[in-house]
């Protein structure tokens, strides 16, 4: 998960066609969720707002942040700001948290426009994710909602893995830029480089924290 910014977005005009109430979900047309999808991927790319998965790979659908099944949230069905893309994943994200995860407030969650992900999660170079020390009880109950409702960090699963795959090349490159002794400023000026080729690659977080947190 990573910091979005729904600025850099304006609302689809189609948007303002629909009002709950008078209309469902399921009225949205298929031109108007392709106009959605676009300004979501202008915000997001073509990763998944939470696992940060490709999409082309896992498939993808219009999440609903806030359940528009959820009687309390129905008025936010056609809410910009609640809007994300997500992969399609059964065991994981939008469709996890809508079908498996149980019982949650949706205030415990950790909103990826409205939070900045960084101050609660750390990825490591096994694929896990660990919770940041120093956090409040309040905020160290989010962080653990967040990854349990999303099911983000099963111990053994498909993403841990694909996480872990992910970052291992950059790993072995930065321990070898460490074990030979490179300057610190050589060291600097190749993890600037390398994270700018990875910033529109899956599992980028991850990517960006096993070389940048290690510091």
């Amino acid at each position: 998960m990573r910091k979005l910014d729904r600025v850099v977005c304006p609302t689809p005009p189609c948007l303002d066609g629909y009002q709950q109430g008078a209309h469902s979900w399921d009225d949205v047309t298929p031109d108007h969720r392709a106009e959605i999808r676009t300004h979501l991927e202008e915000m997001q790319g073509r990763r998944c707002a939470y696992c940060e998965g490709d999409i082309d790979t896992l498939g993808q659908h219009i999440e609903h942040f806030r359940r528009k099944g959820d009687p309390a949230y129905r008025h936010l069905t056609f809410d910009w700001s609640n809007l994300f893309w997500s992969c399609h994943q059964e065991d994981t994200c939008g469709r996890f948290k809508d079908n498996r995860a149980g019982a949650f407030n949706a205030s415990d969650l950790i909103d990826p426009c409205a939070d900045d992900p960084d101050s609660f999660f750390i990825f490591q170079v096994d694929g896990t994710i660990s919770i940041r020390h120093g956090l409040s009880p309040t905020d160290q109950h989010r962080a653990k909602e967040t990854l349990r409702v999303f099911s983000l960090d099963a111990e053994w699963g498909r993403l841990r893995a694909m996480r872990k795959i992910a970052v291992s090349g950059y790993v072995d490159d930065a321990d070898s830029a460490f074990n030979e002794g490179w300057p610190p400023e050589d060291i600097r000026a190749y993890f600037a480089e390398e994270l700018e080729y990875a910033r529109l690659l899956p599992f980028c977080t991850a990517i960006r924290h096993v070389l940048t947190e290690r510091q």
